[in-house]
């Protein structure tokens, strides 16, 4: 697309940055002779046509936005034209580069430098809100660094204007995940808060490399967000007491523009500000919040509901794997409280995350692994995507317990399952103790995923999933057909079995009715395996038999 003309007026001349929802392109404004950066909205030609309205739409509302915001710290907007079918946002042209690149390039910024470009963020997002807008997005990728030091804020695409909500559809959350504040994870309607409540976590990220509750997972990071205490910034300087007071988890908490301008200012100059407590660490609720939405997407830009209802969390005692050790308040004894051990979350739903967050948008990318082979239900083809497994050549066995045409599949995490040649595995994350791997033919519509903790959080197979019933209520036509304590390999166990309906927005591979069944059991070494199966509900029939060779022929490691 180099050289190409757009509306008889801008030349494209190279591209300058991508994320997943466009591309920027830097370009030559023949009529005015000056150079501009153009946004192409490349993520409306991989949508269907449903969600490349609401795209469309969301470019518009970007140029809307940006447009009723005067401040020379937000980047200007030029103009809004059709080409292709698509709309094209032509901005001011910043050379630089943004935090983001910087924080990669040199593994951290100093305070005092986060928080000059923090207060020049503070008073974009003063702007923005003075004009009725949220910016909802607010991350380093989003802020430019000129090679002038100017600092601008860019990428108003997921705004939310006051007084339209008209392209924001109950239940999205919005925004790049690392950066959502507490009370938007919660499912609850945004306000200036929650874009302060970004911009601290945009300047712990300057200051310490690393985002302040990026955890493994989307779903977990949303957790961490929601419950776990901040970790003490080791690098932070006087901006410390500034990112504590911005990322309280209770809104009404969080300093006002005017406040956190006059500490940031401080900052700014090496001072510790006046009336900074000492660091205390932001307290969680105790509780993971629960939505109604049916998607298990914890993305950009895709539906949530707050959560990801359809993934139900291993929610209950507090578990073990990874802790974050947070400094107990000033006068507590010690100095340090005890490691808080982290819940994990065993994500048993319809689909996969997919954990690509770009740009102002999201990514979902989901490969369609070749068909479904259906003439006898046992049969799958596995297409380039998938990470292959080790599939033994060994002959099937000879009890008539699986068909004839499977073949064992020797993980390498130690187990052993027979399943129909061709299936692709895909590790869903590990956390902790916690490990999870899917099998699948095509990509997450039909799939097995096999789940290990090593170090559970309940007593029996029943009382987790019992546990984990209550996390997905909220699933669209929700029914349980079973759940009963069994013996399963001369263990105590659990059968559970329940059925729902995918909305039609979630990933076109997944939407209707589904059916799903799960196999709990804890062995004599106290480990806990699940075996859990998920479907269309129109294949279950065979996905039944199926579930049942897949028991017969398990192997937990040795």
């Amino acid at each position: 697309m180099q050289g190409l003309l757009i509306a008889g007026r801008y030349r494209l001349a190279d591209s300058i940055g991508s994320g997943g929802m466009g591309r920027v392109w830097r370009a030559h404004d023949e009529v005015l002779h000056r150079k501009v950066a153009i946004k192409e909205l490349t993520a409306a030609l991989y949508v269907s046509d449903s969600d490349q309205a609401v795209l469309l739409a969301r470019t518009r509302a970007e140029a809307r936005a940006a447009a009723r915001i005067n401040h020379s710290a937000v980047v200007t907007v030029h103009d809004v034209l059709e080409h292709d079918g698509r709309p094209w946002i032509v901005m001011e042209l910043v050379e630089g580069n943004s935090l983001a690149d910087a924080v990669k390039e040199r593994g951290r910024v100093e305070p005092e430098e986060a928080a000059r470009i923090g207060l020049w963020v503070l008073r974009a997002l003063g702007a923005a809100h003075s004009a009725g807008v949220l910016h909802r997005d607010v991350k380093p990728g989003n802020v430019l660094l000129g090679t002038d030091r100017r600092v601008l804020l860019t990428d108003f695409g997921i705004a939310q204007i006051e007084g339209d909500s008209t392209i924001t559809r109950t239940g999205e959350v919005v925004g790049s995940v690392d950066y959502l504040a507490p009370e938007r994870v919660r499912g609850h309607d945004p306000g200036p808060a929650s874009d302060l409540w970004a911009l601290g976590a945009t300047l712990y990220t300057a200051v310490e490399g690393r985002s302040p509750f990026r955890r493994t997972s989307p779903l977990s990071t949303m957790q961490a967000i929601v419950e776990e205490h901040l970790d003490e910034p080791r690098h932070a300087g006087p901006l410390a007491p500034v990112i504590a007071a911005l990322l309280r988890k209770d809104p009404a908490q969080r300093p006002g523009a005017g406040e956190a301008e006059r500490m940031l200012a401080e900052a700014a100059e090496g001072r510790r500000p006046g009336t900074a407590q000492p660091f205390v660490p932001a307290q969680g609720s105790g509780a993971y919040p629960r939505g109604t939405d049916n998607s298990g997407y914890g993305m950009t830009g895709y539906p949530t509901g707050g959560t990801a209802p359809g993934i139900p969390s291993g929610a209950g005692r507090p578990m073990t794997g990874p802790t974050a050790v947070a400094p107990m308040p000033a006068g507590a004894a010690g100095g340090r409280a005890p490691a808080r051990r982290r819940r994990r979350l065993r994500t048993f739903a319809l689909v996969v995350v997919a954990a690509a967050v770009l740009g102002g948008g999201s990514a979902a990318a989901f490969q369609q692994w070749g068909a479904w082979e259906q003439s006898d239900g046992t049969g799958g083809t596995a297409g380039p995507a998938g990470t292959s497994p080790s599939a033994s050549g060994a002959a099937p066995r000879s009890d008539g317990t699986v068909p004839a045409s499977w073949q064992r599949y020797d993980d390498e995490w130690g187990f052993s399952v027979y399943l129909p040649k061709g299936w692709s595995r895909r590790v869903v994350g590990v956390d902790g103790a916690l490990r999870q791997v899917d099998y699948t033919p095509d990509g997450g519509k039909h799939f097995v995923r096999i789940a290990i903790d090593t170090s559970p959080d309940f007593a029996d197979a029943k009382s987790h999933q019992e546990d984990l019933e209550k996390q997905i209520q909220g699933l669209v036509d929700y029914q349980q057909v079973t759940m009963e304590e069994n013996t399963y390999r001369d263990c105590k166990g659990s059968l559970w079995e329940y059925t729902w309906t995918a909305l039609a927005k979630d990933p076109p591979h997944v939407a209707g009715p589904r059916h799903a069944i799960e196999e709990t059991y804890f062995s004599r070494d106290g480990a806990e395996y699940a075996i859990y199966m998920s479907t269309p509900e129109k294949d279950w029939a065979k996905t039944s038999k199926q579930f049942k060779w897949v028991l017969q022929s398990w192997q937990q490691p040795q």
